[in-house]
């Protein structure tokens, strides 16, 4: 038993709406595996069919996790080989499949990762905010009081903040935003690459006055982001710091700009335009940026 080679655990990322968007990795994986673990079952075989996939599917999800953690274990330590899916996007994130991968690593079992998609990061490369640093928070807690103490630990956060939440929680959660956060920019991503797909755009208030007059459904993203708790505009000038750095220094605009905005909490679009006005330039395609 001890010379018995290791099945190996496939972490297989599945669409979050529109099939399309599985990867040919991820197909060949899922009809090569010896079983396939999937949060919920009845919900996967729809997807398993379209593709023509009939292999061994079993449940795995937060309720059972601990029991069929050890069957799947069990079959892996004994040579075969595991695909991990969840109802949509990447496994182990926001779900109880990470308890299933700590543990094989630490059983010596090779997971290998499948990327595809991921709805928190779809959710930011169209948001419009900021991309160079963010923080994914994942679901908030349903209980206001425990909601709104996990907010005021982030309150100081200076990254663009991602949750995850269910429609019927979105105003709650958004008043709750609003209250601890303050009236920040945010974007609330639904639906992503399903018919219905909508990002809204606006302040946190704006936000909250949008959905109040209308029946929310489906998946939801929440971006949040970073509040003005460094210095402001008006405590900074933006021209003595470019001559600081770039002058001084000796930076490139670009890096000066990301110095600025770093050092100060100023937005990089604010400093940039900014520096185009003083060094004369009116065009805001350069390539500095």
């Amino acid at each position: 038993m001890n010379n018995q080679k290791k099945g190996t655990l496939y972490i297989v990322a599945t669409p979050i709406g529109n099939l399309e968007d599985i990867t040919y990795r991820a197909v060949r994986i899922l009809r090569e595996v010896d079983l396939i673990a999937a949060e919920d079952t009845r919900h996967s075989r729809k997807l398993l069919s379209h593709f023509g996939i009939s292999n061994p599917l079993t449940s795995y999800f937060d309720h059972n996790k601990h029991l069929k953690g050890t069957v799947l274990l069990g079959k892996l330590m004994q040579g075969l080989s595991v695909a991990l899916i969840s109802d949509a996007g990447t496994p182990c994130i926001s779900d109880p499949g990470y308890l299933l991968v700590r543990n094989a690593v630490e059983l010596g079992i090779p997971v290998v990762p499948i990327p595809g998609p991921s709805a928190a990061l779809a959710a930011l490369s169209a948001s419009g905010l900021q991309t160079d640093s963010f923080v994914f928070e994942g679901f908030l807690p349903n209980r206001q009081g425990k909601r709104r103490n996990k907010l005021l630990a982030i309150k100081e956060e200076e990254r663009v903040i991602i949750f995850y939440e269910s429609p019927n929680r979105l105003q709650a959660t958004l008043l709750d935003i609003l209250q601890i956060l303050g009236d920040r920019e945010a974007v609330i991503a639904r639906e992503i690459t399903k018919i219905y797909e909508e990002f809204t755009r606006g302040v946190v208030s704006q936000l909250i006055t949008e959905y109040e007059k209308r029946q929310v459904k489906g998946e939801i993203v929440i971006l949040v982001a970073p509040g003005e708790n460094r210095t402001t505009t008006k405590e900074v000038s933006i021209p003595d710091l470019l001559d600081k750095f770039m002058g001084g220094d000796k930076l490139s605009l670009k890096d000066a700009v990301k110095r600025i905005a770093v050092e100060t909490g100023i937005a990089r679009t604010t400093v940039y335009i900014e520096a185009l006005r003083l060094s004369g330039l009116n065009r805001a395609g350069s390539d500095d940026e």
